[in-house]
Order: structure tokens, then C-alpha cells, then sequence
């Protein structure tokens, strides 16, 4: 089945009268349980397609489906749900709140949904329980009280992948999630990341790094706001 499908997505921009076309046309099916790279040059729209696939700008033409949900058809309040649900994010620069603890940084999307969905029963204490459970499926359980800015980056990328899974989303979404590691430190997320993927989510990478790529097993290149390739690929990692 089709987990997200992308139909003649075009995204416009009007700026001082000029209109610039940051995708055009896009059409774009993932599956369940893929792990795609999303690759292209600054400037190409891989940026622009990452906030549509999650659900943080809407385009200008097509239809954007979550399985059989058209996603135009959703208010901002079920946008926030889907996003909270389904969807997680890791972002580059890590994005933690550096007067949050990383417990209470990892907690944050339960304790949103606590507060927003009258379906969601966790308690205070099952919320806390299960962060200690991915903070531990991470390597990172002893650093709980610590800040952001008393962790490596690598460890603060950790945190913010134990937030991404936190809720049990269906979909993650990473943007260059090793472009501010050393090497070593992004071989090891990526390790993760392709963990994640095993256990049947679905991965969808931003990148401009080839090596990054080569952990996915279908690669999509954009250009001038175009798909110009989408070929699958022959794993060795």
C-alpha cells in the first residue's frame, strides 16, 4: 500500500511580484516499510518537498494522500494531529530546547498529545516510563537529566531520534541528519536510522551526501524543482 502519495504537486512562491517554482508537477508514491533518499543540489526543492511530505506547508497544486487521506481536506488542529501521530522529524541542527532536560525534551510530542487528543489515556508516569524505554533503545538512558548543550552531537542527534520515535509514528522524516556530525558519529545514526527502517517504518531521508544515500534502498533526485531520477538500490550496508 501506498503510506504517502504526492499527485502533480506544484509548490509556487510570490515574492515582489515574481513567482518562483520550487516544485513542479512532483508525482511520488511511498510504500510502507521504505527507506528513501531524497537527493538534489541546495536550490533544487528537496527542502520544500520534505515540508509537504510532512505536512508543514501545503502546495500550491495537487494532492498531497496519507494512505486514503487527502490531506487538503484537513483544518490546521488535524494537521497537528496527523503531524503528532504519524510523523517524526529530525532535523539537522538537532532542534531541542536547550532549557529542557532530555527527558523532558523526549517527552514533549506525549505530552502535547496528552493535552490535545481526549483519546490519548497516558498518565504522567506511563509518559515518563516510555521515554526511559527509547532513551535506553538509544544508548542514551544515563544522560536523562542532562541539557542539550551538555551533550555531544552525537548524543544530541540521539535525542532528538528518541523524539522522532517517541509517539510510535508510522513515517520518520530526517533533513541531513548527519550534516553536523563528524563521520564516525554519523555512520552511527545512520546505523540507526536504517534500525528504525528494519523495524518497519518507513525513512525518508534529505540529503545532498552520497554516502548517507547508500543506506536507502530507493533514491529519488530532484532538480529545478523536478524529479529527474527514482531508481531502487542494491543495499551493501
Amino acid at each position: 500500500m501506498n503510506q504517502i502519495s504526492l499527485k502533480n504537486i506544484t509548490k509556487k512562491y510570490v515574492a515582489y511580484g515574481n513567482v518562483t517554482v520550487a516544485l513542479n508537477n512532483i508525482l511520488l508514491n511511498i510504500e510502507q516499510g521504505e527507506m528513501v533518499a531524497v537527493m538534489g543540489p541546495s536550490g533544487s526543492g528537496k527542502t520544500t518537498m520534505l515540508n509537504i511530505l510532512g505536512c508543514l506547508d501545503n502546495p500550491s497544486e495537487g494532492q498531497l494522500f496519507l494512505k486514503t487521506e487527502k490531506v487538503e481536506l484537513m483544518d490546521e488542529d488535524e494537521l497537528s494531529k496527523v503531524r503528532n501521530k504519524n510523523i517524526g522529524f529530525v532535523f539537522q541542527q538537532f532542534a531541542l530546547i536547550d532549557d529542557y532536560t532530555v527527558l523532558e525534551n523526549v517527552e514533549l510530542p506525549l505530552i502535547y498529545r496528552k493535552l490535545h487528543d481526549k483519546k490519548s489515556k497516558l498518565s504522567r508516569k506511563e509518559i515518563k516510563a516510555k521515554v526511559f524505554e527509547v532513551l535506553d533503545s538509544l544508548g542514551i538512558k544515563d544522560h536523562y537529566y542532562k541539557y542539550p548543550s551538555q551533550l555531544s552531537g552525537g548524543q544530541q542527534q540521539r535525542v532528538a531520534i528518541a523524539r522522532a520515535l517517541i509517539g510510535e509514528p508510522d513515517i520518520i522524516i530526517a533533513d541531513e541528519p548527519t550534516g553536523a556530525l563528524d563521520q564516525k558519529t554519523g555512520v552511527e545514526v545512520m546505523n540507526l536510522l536504517l534500525d528504525i527502517n528494519k523495524k518497519g517504518k518507513t525513512v525518508i531521508i534529505v540529503t545532498h551526501d552520497e554516502k548517507v544515500a547508500t543506506y536507502c534502498k530507493r533514491r529519488v533526485d530532484i532538480l529545478d524543482g523536478k524529479i529527474v531520477s527514482d531508481k531502487l538500490l542494491i543495499n551493501e550496508v
